[in-house]
């Protein structure tokens, strides 16, 4: 029985994961020559060479020479773009919804600072091909669940481990801020005072949080100075205090406008950093944000608007209107079942936000260096600038195409396969109709 059981395992397992072999490590330097660099953070400049050695950009000019030990690869009139970074996912965390043994992003319980994503993460999961195929190189993996959903993970979509994956942890605390609404329909059990009251006591309990980390922050100092006495740990605890004591970021995830007021003023009273995730009402409150230098990651553009009596463009429109106000933001794709696969989606929200006012160059930025700077690795990634990791794409089509023909992608200098199954998919039936003369040859 046991035997049955495990063959079975093992054949589920070879269902939920792909068999992509990892890029080999970079050996040799690699010149892309006569290319169309849109480095994000400057300008396009056409007809340019990029040197990358060891996973890093080396030198971006015209006309490098190369040695011997260079391999060289014309480009010509190929755009070199960024890799695309995907603020907030799952990938790696689930792999079929539906199905219990493949989803590993949340815990039992609602306070559960002390949960990583990475040591989750699966770096076979058959949704990375997909999502890289389509620019979405980096992505950062976050828990979810219950108040305090756990800390999130910045991964490199290649490697053979979670460890090599890994590009910067943690690279926040996720939060569920409580939902602020009263609800006044008939059938409502509880009066308008007791829902009011459940609100200030879920906000109390954050401040309770707060004061128990500090508190115990404190007492590990003290007792650290007395020899030889043992101090009882709290993992949970020991875990906020990077956040609560170093102010590391926190990503309140909020949409309505008295949810994020109530986050910004719970951050103001207890000195904490924050990033708002989802923001549908961020456009109200832009004097707020940009006062106390709060970014904002926008979950999805393409959506219905979140009243009947706003126009049906909003969504659409809200990364100009935070642009104009002087918000920093970027763009994301919707998380969550049956949407955990849609990540590759990225870069047509950035083109549907373009076409609602946001500039084209605005656009690339809210999906590369945008998210960078917010995620804390902008130092690495983002952008096509020397010293920074060798990870980008090199298209046949411009930026945030909707059906773009990448040809090479590379991550800290490693060729990553751009196989997939819906590639094969495509191939295997273009040959059947081919065969039944259905297809023009």
């Amino acid at each position: 029985m046991m035997i049955k059981i495990i063959f079975t395992f093992f054949l589920f397992s070879l269902g939920v994961s792909n068999d992509q072999i990892p890029g080999e490590e970079q050996k040799r330097p690699i010149i892309l020559k006569g290319g169309i660099l849109h480095t994000v953070s400057t300008d396009v400049f056409e007809g340019y060479d990029i040197l990358f050695s060891k996973g890093k950009i080396v030198r971006i000019e015209k006309n490098i020479m190369a040695s011997p030990e260079t391999d060289v690869y014309d480009v010509f009139g190929k755009h070199i773009i960024p890799g695309y970074i995907a603020p907030i996912t799952r990938i790696g965390l689930v792999e079929i919804g539906l199905v219990k043994q493949t989803r590993d992003f949340a815990e039992r319980g609602s306070f559960n600072p002390n949960v990583k994503a990475n040591v989750s993460y699966n770096p076979d999961s058959d949704l990375i091909p997909i999502t890289r195929s389509n620019g979405v190189l980096v992505v950062n993996s976050v828990p979810a669940g219950g108040r305090i959903s756990g800390q999130s993970s910045v991964m490199m979509l290649d490697g053979w481990t979670w460890e090599r994956a890994t590009l910067k942890h943690p690279s926040g605390l996720h939060i569920n801020w409580p939902s602020m609404r009263i609800n006044y329909g008939a059938n409502v059990k509880k009066s308008e005072k007791q829902q009011k009251e459940e609100i200030q006591k879920s906000i109390r309990d954050l401040d309770h949080m707060v004061r128990d980390v500090r508190a115990y922050f404190q007492r590990i100092k003290q007792r650290s100075r007395i020899a030889g006495e043992r101090q009882k740990s709290d993992l949970r605890l020991e875990s906020m205090i990077p956040f609560v004591v170093e102010k590391k970021k926190i990503f309140i995830h909020a949409d309505e406008a008295r949810q994020i007021k109530s986050a910004v003023e719970w951050a103001k009273k207890n000195d904490l950093k924050i990033i708002i995730v989802g923001g549908s009402d961020s456009w109200r409150l832009t004097d707020l944000l940009v006062k106390n230098n709060i970014p904002v990651v926008i979950d999805q553009v393409e959506k219905i608007p979140t009243r009947r009596f706003e126009p049906i463009h909003l969504p659409y429109k809200l990364p100009f209107l935070l642009k104009q106000a002087g918000v920093q933001f970027c763009l994301n794709t919707i998380i969550g079942y049956p949407n955990d696969g849609n990540i590759r989606n990225l870069p047509n929200e950035a083109m549907r936000a373009a076409a609602y006012g946001l500039d084209k160059s605005e656009a690339l930025r809210s999906i590369t260096l945008s998210t960078a700077e917010i995620l804390g690795v902008d130092d690495m990634i983002g952008s096509l600038d020397i010293g920074k990791d060798a990870t980008f794409f090199i298209s046949e089509t411009p930026p945030m195409e909707m059906n773009p023909k990448i040809l090479m992608a590379f991550i800290q200098g490693n060729e990553v396969d751009l196989n997939n199954h819906q590639k094969m998919l495509y191939k295997k039936y273009q040959e059947k109709y081919r065969r039944q003369g259905q297809l023009n040859q």
